[in-house]
């Protein structure tokens, strides 16, 4: 019998209307669109507009598409691992919320929040649970909405990020088809240059942390960047070398879309051309935990049964990772 792979039978996304052009951010920040798409490769990104909307409303269609597109109801669903850095509160996890939203009755879940990583340290999670035998339909969702977390006054960090969901459903393969390796590391001494300091337990929500700006995203660029573009592609050739995997075998590179230097810088060290890279970061921007699911999604007609995908990611912590997989259907 062969052995059970946790394999990829359904991807959907969603990002909101809303475009915030690189044009726009010149009417609120000192930036130009030259200076912005020279050093990110960003043109524009999506932002979810309207009073009392968070991450669990963009996870919602995306899932509802999911379920609709592989002809399951939500009541099918074991488990929900939804990864981001922006839950809808603290308590109780996004993934409850979203669960209640969607009517997933009988599923558990939980959040996994590993920044930009995160949808790769959930992927690998959720396989465990499907190669075990314990659950034969787990749904891994990363979403953020980053414009919640955003100084629209800082210009080093408010051209990066949009709001966006992707999602996939993962189940049982026999097919040799699905995840097949994972290189996953961390390291706890990046946290100073990549972080949100407030709302947590070392600065809880005060006049004080507001008045600081401790609650927005902070980060220290040219630091982060030397780091990601550094280690994301180390970990991308680590998986394939373990693999026995080459240039020529490797179908589909999905990287993290934070920077497209870095994207460039991975592709590059992986030997692997222009047109077998999944980029869509002019498009959307850094959507943290969305970006590779938010990929998939655009690429899903272009994937064939039995593609060799290579996913990888960097983000704050430091965490970072790279996940081989087989791609197991062709879509109709």
């Amino acid at each position: 019998m062969s052995k059970i792979h946790a394999a990829i039978t359904a991807v959907n996304g969603y990002v909101p209307d809303y475009v915030l052009t690189n044009q726009e951010l010149e009417t609120m920040v000192d930036t130009n669109d030259e200076w912005i798409v020279t050093r990110t490769g960003i043109k524009e990104r999506r932002i979810l507009k309207g009073e009392g909307k968070a991450t669990s409303d963009l996870a919602v269609p995306a899932v509802k598409g999911l379920l609709e597109k592989r002809g399951i109801s939500a009541d099918e669903i074991e488990l929900i691992i939804f990864c981001t850095s922006t839950p809808d509160m603290l308590f109780p996890a996004t993934a409850n919320i979203l669960a209640d939203k969607i009517g997933a009755k009988k599923a558990w879940g939980y959040d996994l929040q590993a920044a930009c990583s995160g949808f790769l340290f959930g992927l690998t999670t959720a396989a465990q649970f499907i190669e075990s035998g314990k659950h034969k339909k787990v749904l891994v969702v990363g979403a953020d909405k980053m414009s919640s977390v955003v100084n629209y006054e800082d210009r080093n960090t408010c051209i990066l990020f949009g709001d966006g969901c992707g999602c996939v459903l993962l189940e049982p393969d026999e097919e040799d088809n699905g995840i097949i390796d994972a290189v996953l590391k961390t390291d706890g001494s990046g946290g100073p240059y990549l972080n949100i300091k407030g709302g947590g337990s070392l600065n809880p929500a005060s006049h004080q942390t507001v008045e600081a700006g401790l609650h927005y995203a902070y980060q220290e660029g040219r630091t982060v960047f030397k780091f990601a573009v550094t280690n994301m592609a180390e970990v991308a050739v680590e998986v394939m070398e373990r693999n026995h995997l080459t240039s020529e075998n490797v179908d589909w590179l999905v990287p993290h879309q934070a920077n497209k230097r870095i994207i460039d810088a991975t592709a590059e060290r992986a030997g692997l051309s222009e047109d077998k890279v999944m980029v869509n970061i002019h498009k959307y921007g850094n959507t943290t935990s969305g970006t590779i699911p938010l990929c998939l999604w655009e690429w899903e007609n272009q994937l064939k049964k039995g593609d060799n995908l290579i996913l990888a990611a960097f983000g704050g912590g430091f965490t970072w990772g790279a996940v081989y997989l087989k791609w197991a259907y062709t879509k109709a």
